[in-house]
C-alpha cells in the first residue's frame, strides 16, 4: 500500500487536496493531515510515508524545512501559490510541485510520476540544492518583518524591540513575549507572529515555543535523547520537541 501525508496550514486547500487525491488515486492511503511543519515532521517519523505533500509556506517550520529534515526518507511534492519562482526552480524535475489552486490535470500528472518512481523503487532524490534555491527565493519575496511588539498592560503600552526578545511561548489564547528584563502577554497568536519573523534569527523549537537563535547559550540532551535549551538573559529552560531536535545535532 502506498501511503502519504498532507501538510497544509489552511483548512480548505488541505481538505480539497485530500478529496482530489481520493478521487484520482483511491488506493493511496493518507495516514496524516497536518497544519504545521512540526506536525508533518512528527508524522513522517511516526508513519514513514512514501510521499509527503508539503505546503512550501507554513509559519515557523516551512515545507522546505521539513523536506530538509527528512531528506531521502520519502518523495516530496511541494504545493505553492507562488509560481514566479516555483516553475523555474522545479524545472530540473527532481521533485514535483502543485500550483494552488490545484487542478485535476496537474495533479494527475504528478500522480503518474509518483507511481512510476515508486514502482521502480527509486530512492527519494537529494534535493538540497533545490531547497536552498527555493529558500533563497522565498526570502526575497517575504513580507515585511516585524520590528516591534506592543503589549497592553492596564493603561500602559509596553514596547519590545524584536532584537531584544528572547523567546515567545503560546497557549490557546495568548502569546507570552519574554525579554531579559521584562515580559508581557499579547492576544495575537504565535502563528501570526511567526509569519513576520526572520526564520534564520528566530527558531521554532516546539509547537508553542520560538526562540531567538543568538540568545541560545547551550542545549542539553538527556538519556532519552530529549533536548532542553538555556538562553542568555533568563534562567528559564525550554523544552525542544522531537520535531526540532535536528537543529541541535553536533556538526
Amino acid at each position: 500500500m502506498t501511503t502519504a501525508i498532507i501538510a497544509e496550514d489552511e483548512d480548505l486547500p488541505r481538505k480539497e487536496l485530500r478529496r482530489m487525491l481520493s478521487e484520482l488515486w483511491p488506493e493511496l492511503a493518507i495516514v496524516a493531515e497536518c497544519e504545521h511543519g512540526a506536525d508533518a515532521l512528527e508524522a513522517i517519523h511516526e508513519h514513514h510515508p512514501d510521499i509527503a505533500f508539503l505546503d512550501i509556506r507554513m509559519p515557523g517550520m516551512t515545507g522546505l524545512d521539513v523536506a530538509n529534515a527528512v531528506k531521502g526518507q520519502c518523495h516530496a511534492v511541494f504545493t505553492t501559490a507562488y509560481d514566479s519562482y516555483a516553475i523555474e526552480a522545479f524545472a530540473a524535475g527532481a521533485v514535483d510541485y502543485l500550483l494552488k489552486p490545484v487542478s485535476h490535470a496537474r495533479l494527475q500528472e504528478a500522480i503518474e510520476r509518483l507511481k512510476a518512481r515508486i514502482a521502480s523503487q527509486q530512492i527519494a532524490p537529494d534535493i538540497s540544492h533545490l531547497m536552498s534555491e527555493l529558500d533563497k527565493r522565498l526570502r526575497q519575496t517575504a513580507q515585511e518583518r516585524i520590528r516591534w511588539i506592543s503589549a497592553s498592560v492596564g493603561d500602559t503600552i509596553k514596547m519590545f524591540a524584536i532584537e531584544k526578545i528572547l523567546f515567545f511561548t503560546s497557549d490557546e489564547k495568548y502569546t507570552r513575549v519574554v525579554c531579559s528584563n521584562d515580559e508581557a502577554h499579547i492576544r495575537k497568536p504565535l502563528k501570526e507572529i511567526m509569519e513576520g519573523l526572520d526564520t534564520e534569527k528566530f527558531w521554532q523549537i516546539h509547537r508553542g515555543v520560538v526562540v531567538r537563535a543568538d540568545a541560545i547559550s547551550r542545549a542539553h540532551r538527556d538519556d532519552m535523547g530529549r533536548y532542553t535549551v538555556e538562553l542568555h538573559g533568563t534562567n528559564e529552560k525550554l523544552k525542544v520537541s522531537q520535531a526540532y531536535a535536528w537543529r541541535f545535532k553536533p556538526m
